[in-house]
């Protein structure tokens, strides 16, 4: 960014600040942006969500008062024309849709930026066909109007040609970027970690109780590891799924062995604990999870799901990928690794690859592209 301009402002657009990945990445960027000399409005439809309270100092929360995402146009479009931001980034279909009609309503247009970061064909493949009509209708004729069209994967740039007829060429593939520092051994405003009660290895997954991420896969393949090794796994998050896992852990006599930790707004004490870690999902559209475990050195077993795990894990050649909805496969990949001997600099050096600075040039390049030195 050169020194002489004025400071651009960025307009980050959410549902909410609940504690997912897009609004974490989103928090990580905007700290990136606010360091090399810009303005960023935290746009959000609820005024809610764990996350709220870790939004960067310098940063403004605008609440738009839109419980519903058919009522986000007008507050919207009143923000834009009252601010006029430099650039509007929009994630979360139809949200996505939404920012696009709203910054091309006036004149002269905002400038609008859309990014989507999830497996959409995936998670919306039991909604229906009129639900799947409209989700392909509304991608193409919006998408072709952003000024830039952001997918985290390849996977998922392939997917959002498909669903929008527009040429894969035509999307941007930007990794997401890695949460907090690599490898930051200063402990920092953490939340408190239990103590171990095994002094056996940690298993560790992080991520929302929900389906997608297929916890019960995870603690099949656990039940199935030697019980001689004394492991313990702790799934960080929290979601609605709960009550269900809880019955599930208890229904195979895991109690005490497989611990639901709940939400932590900063899990590096959990990683810093963990032998390895597990990623079971169904289907991811980045995994940032896996590039934290990464970054702290830890050695990472993933679903091949579709489609981040294998591009972070670069086909296997930093993790080990199996394949989904089997438990023995995972339980001996989780064997495997715990057995085995890692090179944790190189995993720490992968993970380097994702450096929020590298990620938040990115992202201004396409957001400000007038304002930017493109820097490498």
């Amino acid at each position: 960014m050169s020194e002489s301009a004025a400071r651009p402002r960025i307009a980050v657009l959410l549902p909410d600040l609940r504690p997912g990945g897009v609004e974490r990445m989103r928090i990580t960027l905007a700290q990136v942006w606010l360091a090399r000399g810009c303005d960023v409005d935290f746009v959000v439809m609820r005024d809610e969500g764990a996350l709220r309270d870790a939004l960067p100092e310098r940063a403004r929360l605008v609440v738009l008062g839109a419980p519903r995402i058919r009522g986000v146009l007008v507050p919207l479009r009143r923000y834009l024309r009252r601010t006029r931001p430099d650039a509007l980034l929009a994630a979360m279909w139809p949200l996505t849709v939404a920012a696009v009609i709203a910054a091309r309503s006036l004149l002269p247009a905002v400038r609008v930026v859309v990014s989507d970061h999830a497996m959409l064909s995936d998670a919306y493949q039991d909604r229906g066909r009129l639900h799947r009509l409209a989700l392909r209708v509304s991608m193409a004729l919006s998408y072709r109007l952003a000024a830039a069209r952001i997918a985290v994967s390849a996977g998922v740039a392939a997917d959002l040609s498909s669903l929008s007829g527009l040429p894969v060429r035509r999307f941007e593939i930007v990794h997401n970027p890695s949460a907090g520092r690599i490898d930051d051994a200063t402990p920092g405003d953490t939340a408190p970690v239990p103590a171990r009660h095994r002094a056996g290895p940690l298993i560790l997954n992080v991520g929302t109780l929900k389906a997608v991420k297929d916890h019960v896969l995870l603690i099949d393949a656990f039940a199935r590891l030697p019980e001689r090794l004394n492991a313990t796994l702790c799934i960080v998050g929290d979601g609605p799924l709960r009550g269900q896992l809880e019955r599930h852990i208890r229904d195979s006599g895991l109690s005490g062995r497989v611990s639901l930790a709940g939400f932590s707004a900063d899990p590096t004490g959990w990683y810093r604990q963990a032998d390895v870690f597990v990623l079971s999902s169904r289907h991811e559209g980045f995994g940032n999870v896996i590039v934290e475990a990464l970054a702290h050195g830890v050695p990472v077993v993933s679903t091949d799901c579709p489609s981040g795990p294998r591009e972070i894990l670069a086909g296997g050649r930093h993790g080990r990928l199996v394949r989904m909805g089997d438990p023995d496969a995972l339980a001996a990949a989780i064997l495997d690794t715990l057995q085995a001997t890692h090179d944790r600099a190189a995993l720490i050096a992968r993970a380097r690859d994702f450096l929020p600075e590298r990620i938040g040039a990115a992202y201004l390049r396409l957001l400000l592209p007038q304002a930017c030195e493109a820097p490498a």
